[in-house]
């Protein structure tokens, strides 16, 4: 529904993008499904509720944008016919976690052109257990990595743990060989005892900073404690 209300808003059409997903829980996938038919919104969510690892039900689709929230640390995701997969491209991620197999799952999905953006829990970007360390490094090697975003703890009302968020590029066309990282750790408000978040302003200026920072608009700089450049 947002990347429906961010084309409208950007001067774009409904009748332009098509969705693609898959869900394994029967309930959710029906939900979703009628969520998605009553806004006239074109969607393949496949043809039942399945398992995204055992049973990819879009193996051959390379898509424009990704947008993903996967469960974090799940670990009761492996099949022994996981091993090998050719979605593994940067390492086989471990078996008691699967964070690092969503990543390569949702890269290999995308087009030559393609971005995705993941939340994940905010260990991702530093755990260096059971081949994950060597996993990151070949995607930051490959250069697949773009945008790295520290969240704050508190802002997902179904996990108290802080998030982070990765933007991944299939093959970047500009600052390659770079990525950019903001802390925004410290930017959330606090809206009840046990609940944050991002103002608009404080969205605003992320949103401007990647932006500056692709060269879209306006003049990117290092900002201590928010955001740095590194290459």
């Amino acid at each position: 529904m947002q990347s429906e209300k961010f084309i409208e808003a950007h001067g774009g059409r409904i009748g332009d993008i098509a969705i693609y997903g898959q869900e394994a829980n029967p309930t959710t996938w029906r939900l979703a499904a009628m969520n998605l038919a009553i806004r006239g919104i074109d969607f393949n969510l496949g043809r039942e509720p399945a398992d995204t690892f055992t049973k990819n039900q879009h193996a051959d689709l390379r898509a424009d944008y990704i947008l993903a929230n996967p469960p974090f640390n799940i670990s009761d995701w492996w099949h022994g016919s996981l091993m090998g997969d050719p979605r593994w491209v940067y390492g086989n991620p471990p078996q008691g976690n699967a964070n690092y197999a969503w990543l390569q799952h949702i890269l290999y999905h995308l087009k030559p052109t393609g971005r995705a953006g993941i939340v994940l829990a905010n260990g991702s970007m530093s755990s260096i257990q059971n081949n994950e360390g060597a996993i990151r490094a070949a995607m930051v090697d490959a250069d697949v990595v773009e945008v790295m975003v520290a969240l704050p703890s508190q802002l997902f009302f179904n996990t108290q743990i802080p998030a982070c968020l990765w933007f991944l590029v299939k093959q970047k066309t500009k600052r390659k060989g770079e990525v950019l990282f903001i802390d925004a750790r410290k930017q959330g408000s606090m809206i009840s005892r046990v609940q944050a978040e991002f103002t608009d302003e404080v969205i605003g200026n992320i949103e401007k900073t990647v932006a500056a920072w692709r060269g879209e608009g306006g003049e990117y700089q290092d900002v201590a404690g928010f955001c740095r450049n590194e290459s």
